[in-house]
C-alpha cells in the first residue's frame, strides 16, 4: 500500500511498504502554516527516512536541512543540491539514474523544464522530477515544471501523477491536463497552487475542468490523504 498526505504547497510525504519519502518540505514561512505551528510540524513525524529534494527554490528546500538532521534523513537530489547540503546524509543522482532503496521500491531522476538556485544565489543544478514504484504502483512526482514533450517517453505505466496546477511559475491546469495525456494517466493530484496569490486557482472549476475530460483531479486539503 501506498499513502500520500499532502501538507501544503509541494510538500507531501509518502509512505511506501513503510518507507517514508518527504517531499520538497516548506513548512518555515509558509503562508499556510500559522507561524505557531511550524515547529509542530517539524517535530510531528516519527521517522523519515529519504528527503527528495527536486530543485533547490526556497519554496521547496526551506526546511531540508534542519528535517534531515532532526530525523538522520537521507536526502535525494541532483549532485549539486547534495553537495550543498554537506553536513546531512546525501545521496546524488543525476537524468538517467535509477536506483533501488530496497528490493521493492526504486526510483528514477527525470528531467524537468524549470530553473534551480538557492536563497543565497547558490547553483541548484538541474531541476527534476522522481519517478517512484515498488512492485504494484508507479507515482511521477514532477517538481515544477512546465508541459515538455518528452514526457510521453517516460515509459512507465503511471498510477498517479504528481503536478503542479497553478500556473506562473509552472503549469497551469489546462497543462497538467495535457501532461496526464502524454503520461498516460487519468489521476492527477495537483499542488503548487493557492500557496500565494501569483498561483492562486479556483478549485472547483479545476476538478471540474479534469471530470470533464474523464480524469480525476484530487485537491487534498491541508494534511489529508489518499491511497493507492
Amino acid at each position: 500500500m501506498i499513502k500520500i498526505i499532502y501538507y501544503t504547497h509541494s510538500t507531501i510525504l509518502l509512505n511506501i511498504n513503510s518507507v517514508k519519502f518527504l517531499v520538497d518540505p516548506f513548512f518555515t514561512n509558509n503562508p499556510k502554516i500559522i507561524k505557531n505551528k511550524v515547529n509542530f510540524y517539524i517535530n510531528s513525524f516519527n521517522y523519515i527516512n529519504y528527503i527528495l529534494v527536486t530543485h533547490a527554490h526556497y519554496d521547496h528546500t526551506k526546511d531540508v536541512e534542519i528535517l534531515s538532521k532532526i530525523y538522520n534523513s537521507t536526502i535525494i537530489s541532483n549532485y549539486e543540491i547534495c553537495k550543498y547540503y554537506k553536513n546531512c546524509k546525501t545521496l546524488s543522482l543525476n537524468y538517467g539514474s535509477y536506483i533501488k532503496i530496497n528490493k521493492i521500491i526504486s526510483i528514477r531522476y527525470v528531467y524537468a523544464l524549470h530553473s534551480s538556485s538557492f536563497e543565497d544565489g547558490t547553483y541548484g543544478g538541474n531541476p527534476g522530477g522522481f519517478i517512484i514504484k515498488n512492485k504494484r504502483k508507479t507515482i511521477y512526482i514532477s517538481g515544477d515544471t512546465d508541459i515538455f514533450n518528452d514526457m510521453k517517453y517516460f515509459n512507465e505505466k503511471f498510477n498517479l501523477l504528481i503536478l503542479p496546477i497553478g500556473g506562473r511559475y509552472t503549469m497551469n491546469v489546462k497543462y497538467a491536463y495535457l501532461a496526464s495525456n502524454l503520461l498516460k494517466c487519468n489521476n492527477i493530484l495537483g499542488v503548487h497552487y493557492n500557496t500565494y496569490p501569483e498561483i492562486k486557482i479556483n478549485k472547483k472549476k479545476a476538478i471540474f475542468y479534469f471530470k470533464k475530460k474523464k480524469k480525476n483531479l484530487f485537491l487534498l486539503k491541508q494534511n489529508n490523504y489518499i491511497k493507492l
